[in-house]
């Protein structure tokens, strides 16, 4: 492993991402790590991903990165939960990396929009602005929001808002409402080109 302190969990996805492709997993790279990469710079312990891969085939995963010599703990959620799992990965220095599967209402085609971004000279798949935007909005905590938000104000592009609308309603009403607010308040146009209220 390319780790050698704690504090180093992006070093630790480098190496987690190694085997994801050794084993063919497709992969796409969300929370703090994504947030970075969309104008959200903050500190976090962890980096998290989702996985393109069913709950049953994470059991052979876990034993995949225990040989590779990561400790491993595999959750799996409730009915109510809206992660069906999560493979909590670490080091000897509790470096972690969480890949994450089954998120309620998230739109499998995501993986084919992931984004690429080198992190120290490698490619990694990140999720879209669009999926990013729609999965804070759905997680819904008073951080997610302003991450959200100020991916929408940092954006280098104009955001698909038809996609992102798309997105929000497969997480259901409170996010297509979230959704709608935050364009209400912070975008400059409508669809339409006109200027809103």
């Amino acid at each position: 492993m390319r780790t050698n302190a704690s504090g180093e969990s992006a070093l630790l996805l480098l190496d987690v991402v190694q085997v994801l492709s050794k084993e063919q997993v497709d992969y796409a790279i969300v929370g703090a790590m994504a947030a970075s990469v969309y104008g959200v710079i903050r500190a976090s312990r962890d980096a998290d991903a989702l996985l393109s891969i069913s709950v049953p085939a994470l059991t052979g995963l876990e034993r995949t990165f225990r040989a590779a010599g990561f400790r491993t703990e595999l959750r799996r959620g409730d009915f109510d939960d809206p992660i069906a799992a999560v493979l909590m990965l670490q080091d000897g220095f509790d470096n972690q990396v969480d890949l994450l599967v089954g998120i309620r209402g998230f739109d499998p085609e995501a993986f084919s929009r992931s984004i690429e971004v080198p992190l120290y000279g490698e490619p990694l798949k990140f999720v879209s602005l669009e999926d990013f935007i729609a999965m804070k909005l759905f997680a819904g905590g008073p951080q997610d929001i302003a991450d959200a938000k100020s991916a929408i104000e940092s954006a280098l592009e104009p955001l698909d808002l038809d996609l992102v609308r798309k997105l929000a309603s497969r997480y259901g009403a409170d996010t297509v409402r979230s959704l709608e607010n935050l364009l209400g308040n912070h975008a400059p146009e409508n669809d339409s080109g006109l200027e809103l209220d």
